[in-house]
């Protein structure tokens, strides 16, 4: 049997931000692993997420912490993929490949219970992080049962290059959408959109007005609206929005780091008259989808049709940056922390 390792660090929350976290925010602090308990596995982790509705759970900002918040002082939650090390678990074995809710650390001992086993035949294992991952499920649940898509429909997506983002894009693309627009914080995020995601249109939202560009790259309007931005293209897609539209609010990363509610969009009450659908989405309502979405989807991302773009940094060290620039633009679609230099790439 292969000795484990005595430490593994971790990294926590150990204060409140205000507005934008900073690095004093966080500390990495190391603790000792041992084996695992009974009915526990012990976990190499090989990559762990970083997401934007963390930011809610670290502090009290009203209106986006949809759980309650993190404790001071303790590691801090996520998703991560990585390999037994040690099983005291009847079904799961040193070596096998897992998905699980103890990332933001090296080694995780979880209950094999809250341990998914994964499949890897043809399929990379960061994909469950992604485009099979809750990303993933957010895009479909958000496209499919909150948004009510219809074949034909014209389809505006917004912070398009991001992970839940680039995948609306494409579902709708891939099940019949007359068109698909998608918005982005560079040029060459926009160039992604176009040529390998397959978007029809994409716009610099940093190079003019987005209500300007989204008439000029919709000429004919819009039948729904993914958000994952919130503010200004909320607006915009109101304005754009034919009768009976539809809106799936993902998420409004511009407006997580307020410190103050901002003002809500200034022609909402267009929604009347239009008769437009808004409703709010937290992917963990949607979990009886996941066999529907992974039966769906999973052959879509072993062929190819669907595909994924990762920022991935090396090491545990870097996470807290990792994680900041999610809010000022540094990742197109997910955005990875991978701690083995060893473990597989995509």
């Amino acid at each position: 049997m292969t000795a484990l390792p005595t430490t593994g660090r971790a990294w926590h929350l150990v204060s409140r931000p205000h507005g934008t976290p900073g690095p004093d925010d966080f500390a990495l602090r190391a603790s000792p692993v041992t084996e695992p308990a009974e009915g526990h596995v012990l976990v190499r982790n090989h990559y762990f997420s970083v997401d934007p509705y963390m930011r809610g759970r670290m502090g009290d900002t009203p209106g986006y912490a949809y759980f309650p918040a993190y404790p001071l002082g303790e590691p801090l939650p996520g998703h991560a993929v990585g390999e037994v090390l040690a099983s005291r678990a009847p079904g799961l074995a040193p070596g096998d490949p897992v998905l699980h809710f103890a990332g933001w650390r090296e080694y995780a001992e979880v209950p094999a219970a809250e341990a998914t086993p994964l499949d890897t035949d043809g399929i990379p294992l960061t994909a469950y992080l992604s485009a099979l991952g809750m990303t993933g499920l957010s895009a479909y649940a958000g496209l499919f049962e909150i948004a009510g898509f219809r074949k034909g429909d014209t389809v505006f997506v917004s912070g398009a290059a991001g992970a839940v983002g680039s995948q609306a894009g494409q579902l709708a693309r891939l099940n019949g959408a007359r068109r698909v627009v998608g918005s982005a914080g560079t040029d060459e995020k926009v160039r992604v959109l176009v040529e390998e995601f397959g978007f029809d249109a994409a716009f610099n939202y940093r190079a003019g007005p987005v209500d300007q560009q989204l008439r000029e790259a919709a000429p004919d309007g819009i039948d729904l609206y993914f958000d994952t931005v919130g503010g200004d293209h909320l607006e915009a897609a109101i304005g754009a929005l034919h009768e009976h539209g539809r809106v799936a609010l993902c998420g409004a990363i511009a407006q997580y780091n307020d410190v103050e509610a901002p003002p809500g969009p200034r022609n909402l009450a267009q929604a009347i008259g239009k008769r437009l659908s808004l409703r709010g989405m937290i992917v963990t309502d949607h979990q009886n989808l996941l066999p529907r979405f992974l039966e769906e989807v999973a052959p879509l991302v072993r062929s190819g049709e669907l595909t994924w773009r990762e920022t991935v940094t090396e090491g545990i060290e870097r996470a807290p940056e990792t994680f900041l620039g999610l809010f000022t633009g540094d990742n197109t679609g997910k955005a990875l922390v991978r701690l083995d230099p060893q473990a597989p790439a995509r």
